[in-house]
């Protein structure tokens, strides 16, 4: 039994370590990145549901779960924290606090339009004025694409 519990200190320890130093890559574990985290971990989970409960997700042809779908939805929400990796670099050689506080915002912000999304396929009720605002969020992103 006592092996057991230096086993899982051992492993708790190696994580909180880990953990530590990502995070610290990351540029700190302040508000704006816990916000982003936890807007990736809602919206894989709305996604899942989506999927798997609602078979309405617009990433299959059948609406239904896929584990391949699945794997590139977290593979892009790692290369989202790699953006974030390099926008602390770019902060540090610039010297300012800015560029990785926009690029979390601005991430932040897909995800939180990608979880209302899920919402509404959902059949949940939407506030009209957040209608509108990914209506007009999506707009002016199609005219930047041009």
């Amino acid at each position: 039994m006592e092996n057991i519990n230096t086993m899982k200190i051992g492993i708790l320890g190696t994580l909180g370590v880990v953990g530590s130093i990502i995070a610290n890559l990351l540029g700190g574990w302040d508000m704006a990145l816990r916000t982003l985290v936890l807007f990736m971990a809602v919206d894989y989970i709305t996604g899942l549901i989506v999927a798997g409960v609602f078979k309405k997700s617009h990433k299959s042809e059948s609406g239904a779960l896929e584990s391949e779908i699945g794997w590139k939805c977290l593979s892009k929400k790692g290369v989202t924290l790699l953006i974030v990796l390099v926008s602390v670099q770019l902060d540090l050689i610039t010297g300012t606090e800015v560029i990785r506080d926009a690029v979390i915002i601005a991430y932040s912000i897909n995800e939180a339009i990608s979880i209302i999304e899920n919402v509404g396929l959902m059949g949940m009720y939407i506030p009209p004025v957040i209608v509108k605002a990914i209506e007009l969020l999506k707009n002016k992103e199609g005219e930047n694409d041009d």
